[in-house]
């Protein structure tokens, strides 16, 4: 096997790393986690993961985690509301919509992302995960690489894998092509305890996701799966607004004031998520990887998910793909089709940057619909054709 007697370092904890470390403990190869937050209890950010039968429930499934997921899943938390700006409901599938439907192709079942963390961190072997390890650079070193951390611990590593996000400090090494921003911003909310602080929302919410499309903007929200609720201001704006805005986002008066300013033809209704909100504020200016991205493989470095393709997140696709990434490039280095470890990350980084490519148009292509003058009407074809 390409990688006996190798040690293989993953730098970065999120869905892709976990699973990529999963695929190949299961294929007995040596690997470590070297992930910069302090411990497993880290609050995980970001909304619930719907997860597609082709990609992300695939690797789950090769993973041998597949009772695990079912077992942690939240039904109907891919219960659908469309609404206006006026909060009026134009489109509910909660009457329809089925709890559980594996055998279906197109069900995309919701997991809170700190619970999918947790099924793979309990899949792993124990000192798998080396916490606080805030990755700072890496230098060749007997044809592999010697890590340096924060914390002032160095290793090394046959082969080094980044899984370390849209902000990748391995991708520099491979590649220095950056990706561009999309021209959508979010300002992502957390209320916890929704059903107490928000009531109202969260009474309409029902466990399920809105979306709300109104004057070239959006609000679109969830629930999480320790009964918080996530929310997501969506609009256009210059790539350096964060800066440039003046906002003080821990402030939440200042952006209370903020979206009645920016959303002025949006219902009241809208305050009480703005109001309520449990931590700061989180802003995110959209980015993409160039759609024909393409570099020299390395002998002994790869990436996988957001560190080799951010895209926007309007086609649901960067978790999945992600672990999809994690499913091929494990297949890739432990099958005996390839003749070096080179080829294999070569095979792997082919078909990757191809199938990337597709999804990162597509989620180009639903930014500009979701947040066109039409929005509303677009949103709907599509949800009746569905």
């Amino acid at each position: 096997m390409l990688l006996e007697n190798k040690q293989v370092a993953i730098i970065g904890g999120g869905p892709g790393g976990l699973t990529l470390a999963r695929l190949l403990q299961l294929k007995n190869v040596n690997v470590k986690v070297y992930e910069r937050d302090l411990n497993k209890n880290a609050r995980v950010q970001g909304s619930p993961l719907d997860l597609h039968d082709e990609s992300g429930l695939a690797a789950i499934r090769k993973a041998n985690l597949f009772n695990e997921f079912k077992n942690n899943f939240m039904p109907g938390a891919d219960k659908t509301l469309i609404l206006d700006e006026q909060a009026k409901i134009f489109y509910s599938d909660h009457e329809t919509n089925l709890e559980e439907d594996f055998d279906n192709e197109y069900f995309r079942p919701e997991i809170d992302r700190g619970v999918l963390r947790k099924i793979l961190l309990e899949s792993l072997k124990p000192e798998t995960i080396i916490w606080d390890s805030h990755f700072i650079s890496m230098e060749k070193q007997n044809g592999g690489w010697l890590l340096h951390f924060k914390n002032g611990s160095s290793v090394y590593a046959d082969i080094v894998i980044g899984s370390d996000g849209a902000n990748s400090k391995i991708r520099p090494y491979i590649t220095d092509i950056k990706p561009f921003y999309s021209g959508i911003t979010m300002l992502e909310g957390n209320i916890y305890e929704s059903k107490k602080a928000a009531p109202h929302i969260d009474s309409l919410l029902n466990g399920g996701k809105i979306m709300a499309f109104g004057n070239e903007k959006n609000i679109l929200l969830g629930q999480k799966g320790d009964g918080a609720l996530g929310f997501y201001a969506s609009f256009k704006v210059d790539e350096n607004w964060t800066q440039n805005s003046g906002l003080d986002f821990s402030d939440k008066s200042q952006i209370v004031e903020w979206f009645k300013k920016v959303y002025p033809e949006w219902s009241i209704t809208w305050y009480e998520l703005f109001e309520n909100v449990s931590a700061a504020y989180i802003p995110r200016p959209i980015y993409c990887m160039p759609l024909d991205q393409n570099w020299e493989t390395l002998s002994n470095t790869t990436i996988i998910g957001d560190a080799a393709h951010v895209m926007p997140p309007f086609a649901g696709e960067g978790a999945n793909m992600a672990m999809l990434d994690a499913l091929e490039l494990s297949e890739c280095l432990t099958s005996n089709t390839y003749n070096t470890i080179q080829e294999a990350i070569g095979n792997y980084e082919n078909n990757m940057r191809e199938r990337a490519s597709k999804a990162a148009q597509e989620s180009l292509e639903n930014g500009e619909k979701m947040h066109s003058k039409d929005s509303l009407e677009t949103m709907l074809a599509f949800f009746s054709r569905e």
